[in-house]
């Protein structure tokens, strides 16, 4: 049987992790979780351990060491993926602004017509709710920016809502990724496509978190923009 896992990495999500896990598992898709957990000190991590006991078969728990920033979360859940032999690895954020109900949809795209399925805000206009336009216009046009450096088909190439087949992730070097915010994301998708995988993007309505905070800062930002000149200018480096 060709197993699922949906990573979500965590620091200080005590509002939303208990939540998100249940709406996962009852997204009409069987699927495992990992949480990765960067010690998080709102008790994150500890709740998690409580609810592995609800969910003892599906639902399993990485506590870093220290916070090391969402791409070598990412990583982390990908090698642990790894290990176990799943065949789709979906990464999510925990705080809702990805829909757990397009899990499903995503995953039929796996199955059948993709090698990496992003759940896209932009492929069909821009479907945003309740970020402030400054953020809205970043995120948009970022993802142009990116394209226009690259040449890379995806419209929404910072998303965090992705399903890689493990044989994309296999191929990709995980253990020389260099970014580890949004560049993180434009990466795996640059660096997937550059060998040939396909890429498909799903329309997703993305919903601003509710709960808790958001950990974008400048430094990120500038990490995206800085880093798809670098992955354009070492494209060869990565076929």
């Amino acid at each position: 049987m060709e197993k699922t896992l949906v990573i979500i990495p965590t620091y200080n999500e005590i509002e939303n992790i208990e939540a998100i896990i249940s709406a996962v598992f009852q997204s009409a898709l069987q699927v495992d979780i990992l949480v990765v957990d960067d010690q998080s000190p709102d008790g994150t991590g500890a709740m998690v351990k409580k609810l592995m006991k609800v969910y003892p078969e599906n639902l399993f728990l990485e506590s870093r060491t220290q916070k090391g920033g969402l791409g070598a979360a990412y990583v982390h859940g990908f090698f642990w993926a790894l290990r176990r032999q799943y065949e789709y690895i979906f990464e999510m954020d925990a705080d809702f602004s990805h829909n757990p109900k397009e899990l499903k949809p995503m995953h039929e795209l796996l199955r059948n017509d993709a090698d990496i399925v992003v759940g896209s805000r932009y492929v069909k206009g821009v479907n945003v709710v309740n970020w402030p336009l400054s953020r809205v216009l970043l995120s948009y046009f970022a993802s142009v920016y990116v394209r226009m450096v690259t040449g890379m088909p995806v419209n929404d190439a910072t998303a965090g809502f992705v399903g890689y087949k493990r044989n994309v992730l296999e191929a990709i070097d995980l253990d020389n990724i260099k970014f580890v915010g949004y560049a993180f994301q434009i990466e795996l998708k640059y660096k997937g496509w550059i060998k040939k995988y396909r890429i498909k993007e799903h329309p997703i309505i993305f919903v601003n978190r509710e709960l808790g905070y958001s950990k974008m800062n400048g430094s990120i930002i500038w990490e995206a923009l800085l880093g798809v000149l670098f992955l354009r200018i070492n494209k060869k480096r990565f076929e």
